[in-house]
């Protein structure tokens, strides 16, 4: 790219003629003087000169991503691109004992990654130690990091505002293997032939684990958007498990390669006007007419369902109670199926939607599994459903962190920095410490996870899971607060520097009652504790 002295850029000075300079690059903004959202006179009043520092006051970094790059003409000096400095080798791992596995390598040199803002990354991205990432965890996050800067998150605001996530970025999540990472498929050695795609970073089937699953969804996060999130794999993981696991071989080999492709959408189809965390409650009915089955109701609520192709629907087949619900597979295309969008507070792009069946005729050939099962097929999901929520909920709470910490750092009010007043350093230690108690919780019970035999998984993490859930969307929900009253006004504002906030504090809600409200989750893990105690002592 051609180089400029600051002499040659202070030429450019009138206003049908703007270079400025931000950060060492030149820009020619001529011709982008009448769309500056500020008005002409502030970048006339720029013109020729250095604008890092007001740049960086009034506007984010997907603003320099997605607007400023494509006119940049130039860099200062004989200044050319920043070659990526190469991280530190990682010492060589231990051997493993004989007989035994290869012990983790995240050690304090390997896991060096990130801006390196106090917190902004959880500890092992800044110099800490941790026994449960290796070499393929390392090298995954580096991969996942560079897609979303550069294909996701200078984009999210403006695919927020048009509630719309463009199909073309959901196949190419596909294609990279983020979505059979993110749903579940990528830990199912079952459906590995059904993947379309291989897993993200060269990582095999047999390599990959829950800790690679909580990267992928904990690094797209960082866009700051549960609305991004949920449109790419909102639906898809949690209503393509059942299918996985439970579907008829056709079915499974049908659907799950069109949805992990990111060609079809599938959503989960339980929650109904009448029935939310009372899922044995529900009325949805589905009549057993010889061949097939003849489906009414209506489900409310539901994530992707406005666009999605193929609905995991929760139906009553028997008598009252959780003992007389089926799933089944029912296609968006079938006569008698409706789905309209619902206007709601957040999540903007993710496709909420209210659905009608009316005498919608099901092939027997789409019931999930054995009739009247269906609530142990819902069950059997919901830990990893919920595990999901947490994730994601963590990482929006270090994003608060990450995004106040930075404009503490460069907003000034009575002559000083905001970091620099006792009282908003006390904000950012109760989020910090909040943050930080949540993901180390999480580590452990993926950890759990990955260990435990997988049949006594239900019994014993079903009630942590459900309380580290509660504990996660409290704890979005206190940094969200906090993190607004740091930025002030401009959390107020959609767009611009506290876009990110504003967002997030519109989706809490999203978090903390879907999966379970918090007060459900509370009493289950409590419920779930004494039960197993008393078993114990029988």
């Amino acid at each position: 790219m051609k180089s400029f002295s600051v002499e040659e850029v202070a030429q450019h000075n009138k206003a049908d003629d703007i270079w400025i300079i931000v950060d060492g690059k030149v820009f020619d903004v001529t011709k982008f003087l009448s769309e500056h959202p500020g008005g002409k006179k502030v970048l006339v009043k720029m013109a020729g000169k250095d604008a890092t520092k007001k740049f960086q006051q009034f506007h984010n970094d997907a603003i320099m991503q997605r607007v400023g790059l494509p006119m940049q003409i130039g860099v200062i000096g004989e200044a050319k691109a920043e070659p990526v400095a190469a991280a530190p080798a990682a010492p060589a791992a231990p051997a493993a004992p004989a007989g035994g596995s290869a012990p983790p390598v995240a050690n304090a040199l390997s896991t060096r990654f990130g801006e390196g803002l106090p917190y902004g990354d959880p500890t092992w991205y800044q110099e800490w130690t941790s026994p449960y990432y290796n070499e393929s965890h390392i090298r995954l996050r580096k991969v996942i990091r560079e897609f979303v800067d550069k294909e996701l998150m200078p984009y999210t605001h403006e695919w927020s505002e048009a509630k719309a996530i463009p199909r073309e970025v959901v196949k190419r999540v596909g294609e990279m293997g983020f979505l059979a990472a993110c749903s579940g498929a990528g830990t199912n050695p079952s459906v590995a032939h059904l993947m379309p795609y291989p897993l993200p970073a060269g990582i095999k089937p047999e390599e990959f684990d829950i800790f690679h699953e909580f990267i992928c969804i904990d690094e797209i996060a960082r866009a700051g958007s549960g609305g991004l999130l949920w449109a790419l794999q909102g639906g898809l993981a949690i209503a393509l498990p059942p299918v996985m696991n439970f579907a008829p071989e056709p079915i499974k080999n049908k659907v799950v390669p069109q949805c992990l492709a990111g060609e079809k959408f599938i959503a989960l189809a339980i929650t109904e006007p009448s029935a939310g965390s009372d899922v044995a409650g529900l009325k949805t009915a589905a009549v057993d007419k010889g061949d097939h089955f003849i489906l009414n109701g209506e489900k409310k609520w539901i994530t992707q369902g406005a666009y999605a192709d193929y609905y995991v629907v929760a139906a009553r087949t028997g008598g009252a109670g959780m003992g007389g619900v089926s799933l089944f597979l029912v296609e968006r295309a079938w006569e008698g199926v409706e789905a309209r969008y619902m206007d709601v507070m957040g999540m903007w792009g993710s496709g909420t939607s209210y659905i009608t069946f009316e005498d919608v005729k099901v092939p027997k050939t789409h019931l999930i599994g054995e009739l009247n099962h269906g609530f142990k097929y819902i069950m059997h999901n919901f830990n990893h459903e919920r595990l999901g929520i947490v994730m994601q909920a963590n990482r929006l709470a270090r994003v608060c962190i990450e995004e106040a910490f930075k404009y503490s750092l460069k907003r000034k009010t009575f002559g000083v920095r905001l970091i620099d007043h006792p009282v908003l350093r006390n904000k950012f230690g109760h989020m910090i410490r909040q943050c930080e108690a949540t993901h180390a919780w999480l580590e452990n019970i993926m950890y759990q996870i990955k260990t435990l035999p997988h049949e006594t998984q239900p019994s014993r993490l079903g009630g942590p899971i459900a309380l580290l859930k509660a504990q996660s969307t409290q704890t979005l929900e206190f940094c969200a607060r906090e993190a607004a009253q740091i930025f002030g006004g401009l959390a107020y504002t959609r767009g611009g520097q506290g876009e990110k906030i504003e967002r997030i504090y519109r989706e809490v809600r999203a978090y903390a009652i879907p999966g379970g409200s918090e007060e459900i989750m509370l009493d289950l893990g409590v419920r779930q504790a004494l039960k197993n105690y008393e078993k114990s002592k029988l």
